[in-house]
């Protein structure tokens, strides 16, 4: 509940402040300038808001004010969408109603304020099923005006540069979703700075520590880059007034988020991330005609002084993303010897590539549109016409569309397709129209017979084959990877998946109790982490059907019982608990123990020392250490189940029940050892693997449990189980191997998925 407090003579002078900031950028723009229902809808915000306050203590309407800055400074957006971001809390928060904001207004700003207030809390709810219902709200009414899920953006985009008031499980919540959604919604829609700022802002929450250092580090090294900058600019300048182009030179700095992700995954330290500064040419193009022959002249006027790397280049031109990207993108050899992108963008492409497509959609030119943002809300449409009954099945159906990278192929008359990579012969078939994918049977890719079950490739020219005698399979849903074909084909054997799933919840029971397995909520939970299944529903689909193997489970997870992961007692500590009612408690001997930052000391039967208070256990998805930032997820048996924060299981589990999710951190001193997998790769020859060994137990002294080596036309992969104290220890190892000749790549990997591999 806000508190309400009248505003002091400075606050009243700070929002006076910050609107008069936002008229002059409204009255700054090319829009035209109906200042006056701006006014309007500020005053009645104003009024409506008064006396309340937010979390952090400022006046609340201090909020609308900054969105609807968002939405005028970094969206470009005009009156309608700046109006309806002042008011878009008034319908929540206080007595108005929607038909006070047409009568006093308009029916658009009516139309996005009711759009707005139907997701007023965030994608997601208290319970699954609130959560699809949400989301399906959301997408519904981003079909009928993309300008609500832009101020929506722009809310969230506040939200998150004002998360330091929150404490830390709201944090965590609210990082899961702008992950999980938020910032893959805003690179779909093209908002690439918002979808930026977003992630970045998610890893200071989540990662603090190490966006510091990260921070620190870009700052101490920010001389070299930029006169490493001046060094490339000059030159290029010089060569462009030459061909009498105008444009401007800017350096692009990768981001903290993008810098960590490359060495997490790599396994590499700061230091050899090499692609952290990108040249970015803007030019000035009148004549929307001429961009195309001005980008590849400029191509030529940068590879004239700097050698270029033929194999990246990425040409955005000619074929531009499916969010409306386009661009010129090449690498070349820098002053310095090393590699450097080199970004080419007309004015007007620069401007949809850092507000975003979405922005310059039809609603501000009355054309219609045939990009592939339309296509894109087009299948939305048809997602939201048969959703999928299972609330969070249809959460990742959404989002397999918006995480997938794309691939660009063609129809046998030359019309170019874009679809996810991965996408398969059938998902194309499906894509094109139902009917063809109900009776295709193959295709030609490059005058080739393929199977349904080809994985296209950029630039293949694909020509579906069908026969009106094909009968469409229930096993055709694991072939697909689009959630058009998914959707289409669950529509159809609906009743037979329901079937196997029962049949494959009888067939885990009897399992269990052959083996004198505990049958409860914990164990199912942990065989469903072990397959790396979305969810249960999915894994019992895949038993009943016969195409996950139980008896491999008696050679893995429960091949001894008896045997402890952890080779001495280990202590977490948990933070506390959000206040939520709707969220499951531990049962009534696990009430009475404390969950506070005074600390939790586990030993290896999930217990304290005296055998009381809440169980937890590690999550085999991921496998944390200490040194890993982590969180605890009270499951439904209560039980906390501790993940990596960067657990895409954890993610979802923030974005999805935030209401259980918990902080916690480690409470060891490098005493106690833990079981971590690292996986080599490199060339295969004689030597290699007793170089590795040597690294491991003779030189850094480590225990090593496991090891399994696959060898495949020259090359090998090793993964390697030891055991170790912390991350550092991890990563000293990884930076030893790598000065191993012959090694390409050393990083390390859940351990229960890597021993089954």
């Amino acid at each position: 509940m806000e508190e309400i407090v009248k505003n002091t003579p400075e606050e009243e002078a700070m929002i006076e402040a910050a609107y008069a900031k936002l008229r002059e950028t409204y009255l700054n723009s090319n829009h035209r300038k109906h200042i006056e229902i701006i006014d309007k809808a500020y005053r009645y915000a104003k009024h409506a808001h008064a006396g309340v306050r937010r979390r952090s203590g400022e006046p609340y309407i201090m909020h609308p004010i900054a969105v609807a800055q968002i939405v005028a400074e970094e969206l470009g957006l005009g009156s309608t969408s700046i109006c309806s971001a002042l008011l878009h809390d008034v319908v929540e928060d206080t007595e108005t109603s929607v038909e006070d904001i047409r009568n006093l207004f308009n029916d658009k700003i009516a139309i996005i304020v009711d759009g707005l207030t139907k997701i007023s809390g965030g994608v997601f709810g208290a319970q699954a099923s609130a959560q699809a219902e949400n989301f399906r709200k959301l997408l519904l009414t981003m079909s009928e005006d993309i300008r609500v899920v832009l101020i929506k953006m722009a809310d969230r985009l506040h939200n998150m540069r004002t998360l330091g008031s929150m404490p830390p499980h709201k944090q965590l919540k609210i990082t899961g979703e702008t992950q999980y959604i938020y910032a893959p919604l805003a690179n779909r829609l093209g908002l690439y700075a918002i979808k930026t700022e977003l992630e970045d802002l998610s890893f200071k929450y989540e990662h603090p520590d190490k966006y510091v250092e990260l921070n620190k580090k870009l700052e101490d090294t920010s001389k070299e880059r930029e006169k490493l900058f001046s060094d490339i600019k000059s030159p290029i300048r010089e060569k462009l007034a030459e061909l009498g182009i105008k444009a401007d030179i800017q350096s692009r700095i990768k981001s903290i988020y993008s810098i960590w992700k490359k060495m997490e995954k790599k396994a590499i330290p700061f230091e050899e991330v090499y692609d952290i500064l990108a040249i970015r040419i803007v030019f000035e193009c009148p004549d929307l005609k001429e961009e195309k022959q001005n980008c590849w002249a400029i191509y030529s006027a940068v590879t004239d002084l700097f050698k270029p790397r033929p194999d990246r280049i990425r040409d955005w031109v000619n074929t531009p993303k499916a969010n409306g990207y386009e661009a010129l993108h090449l690498t070349v050899m820098g002053p310095d010897n090393k590699w450097i992108e080199v970004q080419i963008r007309s004015r007007r492409m620069d401007d949809i590539a850092e507000k975003g497509f979405a922005a310059h959609w039809k609603y501000k030119t009355g054309e219609e549109d045939d990009s592939e943002l339309e296509k894109w809300l087009q299948t939305i449409k048809e997602q939201l016409e048969n959703p999928d009954s299972n609330a969070i099945d249809f959460l990742d159906t959404f989002k397999m569309n918006l995480f997938a990278s794309e691939i660009f192929v063609y129809t046998p008359k030359g019309d170019i397709k874009t679809m996810p990579q991965g996408s398969t012969v059938l998902d194309l078939a499906f894509d094109l129209h139902t009917e063809l994918g109900m009776q295709c049977i193959g295709a030609k890719v490059s005058h080739k017979l393929v199977p349904i079950t080809y994985i296209l490739q950029s630039g293949d020219q694909v020509e579906i084959l069908t026969s009106k005698r094909q009968q469409p399979k229930s096993d055709w849903i694991e072939i697909v990877q689009t959630a058009k074909a998914r959707n289409c084909i669950r529509q159809m054997f609906r009743k037979e998946y329901h079937n196997l799933i029962s049949m494959g919840v009888k067939r885990l029971h009897e399992f269990l109790k052959k083996y004198n397995i505990p049958d409860d909520h914990d164990t199912i939970n942990r065989i469903i982490e072990h397959y790396g299944e979305p969810n249960k529903d999915e894994m019992m689909y895949k038993i009943g059907k016969g195409s996950l193997d139980l008896q491999e489970l008696t050679k893995t997870m429960f091949k001894d019982k008896k045997s402890s992961r952890w080779v001495k007692i280990w202590d977490l500590t948990f933070g506390k608990l959000t206040s939520n009612n709707n969220a499951p408690q531990p049962n009534a001997k696990d009430q009475n123990q404390k969950t506070s930052n005074n600390g939790l000391k586990v030993t290896e039967n999930n217990k304290n020392e005296d055998g009381n208070g809440p169980k937890y256990r590690i999550a085999e998805c991921c496998c944390p250490i200490p040194g890993d930032d982590i969180l605890g997820f009270l499951d439904e048996g209560g039980v906390y189940i501790v993940h990596k924060r960067q657990c895409p299981v954890a993610m979802k589990l923030k974005s999805n029940y935030g209401s259980q999710i918990v902080s916690a951190s480690w409470e060891t001193h490098r005493v106690l050892s833990f079981p971590a997998t690292i996986q080599i790769k490199g060339m295969d020859r004689i030597g290699i693997l007793r170089e590795i060994i040597d690294v491991i137990s003779s030189m850094l002294k480590i225990n090593i449990s496991r090891v399994t080596l696959d060898t495949d036309e020259g090359l090998f992969t090793a993964n390697i189980t030891v055991y170790i104290r912390d991350v550092e220890d991890v990563n000293n190892l990884c930076m030893n191997i790598l000065k191993i000749k012959d090694i390409n790549a050393v990083e390390r990997v859940a351990t229960d998925k890597a021993v089954l591999k």
